[in-house]
């Protein structure tokens, strides 16, 4: 019974975190930083596209706006 409250606490606390990381995901992947080596839509990590130029310079890749943001939205 001793550990079973600081696991409980422990879980709650992991869950929370989870949520709270798919929630800053989805605020801060507008951008996709597009080559050969990452493929279609690429890797969409980046919030601004300073960002994703700043990770994009002196390779053969480039940054493009997330699919995901970029295709109308239907209802």
């Amino acid at each position: 019974m001793h550990r079973t409250v600081p696991m409980l606490a422990l879980l709650a606390t992991l869950m929370c975190l989870a949520c709270s990381s798919q929630a800053q995901s989805a605020q801060t992947d507008r951008y996709c930083l597009q080559g050969r080596r990452w493929g279609f839509p690429g890797n969409c990590q980046f919030a601004t596209r300073q960002q994703c130029l700043a990770a994009a310079s002196g390779t053969s890749a480039s940054c493009g706006l997330n699919p995901r943001y970029a295709a109308p939205r239907r209802r």
